[in-house]
């Protein structure tokens, strides 16, 4: 996977297919305060909309949830604002800023309260610690299952490491962010939730120099293995994900991911994920019905110790149990 120049940080030309989006998406978590937030902002201009959704994890098992839509009937770079939540970009491939200020529902994961309305505030900002790797959507996109990933999950796509400075504010006390890490990426092609048989996403942040992301698809041509790992000032495309799941009492949850990605060197990551928390994020599309696992994760591997994202995604059947049995 390729380092992608300043452009693709900007919007990308419209094309026919009813589906077209171009999204961005950012997470972060501080292990210092126990906070941080996931978020995707996309834009459809076919279906004539803009929509947001932000999750920020709060200290304990709280989730604050943010989502709005608004008219955009044209594709847009600037001014990406929805719901009380905002990004800009402060300088393309670098830096991002990230606020809020928007009422919020808010649920206790672990269910032991109802849902409750909250106030959130946010003022963060992004400062990129690795250039960002991807696809730049060009090409005919070839045959089988990569020729169905791009039909489904988008053309283009981008990930990129960093660091986040700044606060998250919650029922009035403020968290400020002591060391916190993440990864934003951005995506643009047509994008069908209901498309892909699962999904297992990965994104992971190893201190401040070991980075490493991607993604496995199941479509209904095979799996799709893609992703990309930065060591120490040098990036490695990963050519295949291996995964083993330990699932949480109710079958369908992830609790502890063992992991080996091997780069196109044949060198092998290896690494354990143990879930700290997860939010879980349903769609229905047609006879569709898809869920998406976020989950928060304490990574172990290549030496160090950091945190990320272990995101499952799985199309049920009518008794609710994955299409795919979870590996």
């Amino acid at each position: 996977m390729p380092i992608l120049d300043e452009r693709h940080d900007f919007a990308h030309p419209v094309e026919s297919d009813p589906a077209w989006s171009e999204s961005y998406y950012f997470n972060a978590y501080d292990p210092a305060t126990d906070t941080g937030f996931f978020t995707r902002l996309g834009i459809r201009p076919h279906e004539g909309r803009m929509d947001v959704g932000l999750s920020v994890w709060l200290p304990g098992t709280d989730l604050a949830v943010v989502a709005g839509v608004q008219p955009q009937h044209e594709m847009i770079d600037r001014d990406l604002a929805v719901a009380g939540v905002r990004y800009e970009r402060l300088a393309p491939m670098q830096t991002w800023r990230l606020t809020c200020d928007a009422e919020a529902s808010i649920r206790d994961l672990a269910g032991g309260r109802e849902r409750r309305r909250g106030r959130i505030g946010m003022d963060v900002t992004f400062q990129a610690l690795a250039p960002a790797i991807g696809s730049d959507g060009q090409g005919r996109g070839g045959t089988g299952v990569s020729a169905e990933t791009r039909r489904h999950v988008g053309k283009g796509h981008l990930e990129q490491a960093g660091r986040w400075t700044g606060w998250i504010e919650a029922a009035g006390v403020r968290h400020h962010l002591v060391d916190t890490h993440g990864n934003r990426d951005k995506s643009w092609g047509p994008r069908r939730w209901g498309g892909p048989r699962m999904w297992r996403w990965f994104s992971i942040n190893l201190g401040d120099h070991v980075h490493l992301g991607g993604i496995r698809i199941g479509t209904d041509a095979g799996d799709l293995h893609r992703g990309w790992i930065w060591r120490k000032g040098e990036a490695a495309s990963i050519r295949r994900w291996d995964v083993e799941t330990a699932l949480a009492a109710d079958g369908l949850t992830q609790a502890t991911v063992h992991l080996r990605a091997t780069d196109a060197t044949g060198r092998v990551a290896a690494l354990r994920g143990d879930v700290l928390r997860v939010a879980s994020v349903a769609h229905e599309v047609g006879d569709r019905r898809t869920i998406v696992n976020e989950g928060l994760a304490r990574w172990t591997g290549e030496g160090h110790q950091g945190h990320g994202i272990a995101e499952y995604l799985h199309q049920l059947d009518d008794t609710g149990r994955p299409l795919v049995p979870i590996e």
